[in-house]
């Protein structure tokens, strides 16, 4: 009877960070963030489910003649913008799997 009752109980408690850490997936998916490039000539803002809704490129970076440029700041604004997503995340769902090995 005992181990009846503890096994419900874990599956309680179970089922409740299961529905907290739906709530924070949905939470984050609503924030907004945003990658810059290390002059801030290209900024990039995803929502935290990593989609990209909005590519900024200051006109000062496009030099016909030096398109890789322009192709590496995009790269790095992208880049940026998804570390912050990931450290995010990491942050939010970190709890829930501290000292799993997944």
């Amino acid at each position: 009877m005992m181990r009846g009752m503890n096994m419900q109980q874990m599956m309680r408690q179970a089922k409740k960070m299961q529905q907290k850490m739906m709530e924070e997936q949905q939470n984050l998916a609503k924030e907004e963030f945003i990658g810059v490039s290390p002059d801030e000539m290209v900024k990039a803002t995803f929502t935290g489910d990593k989609k990209l809704t909005d590519l900024q490129i200051d006109p000062q970076a496009v030099d016909p003649d030096d398109v890789d440029m322009l192709a590496d700041l995009v790269l790095a604004a992208v880049n940026d913008g998804l570390e912050k997503v990931d450290a995010a995340t990491q942050q939010k769902f970190g709890k829930y799997t501290k000292g799993l090995n997944i």
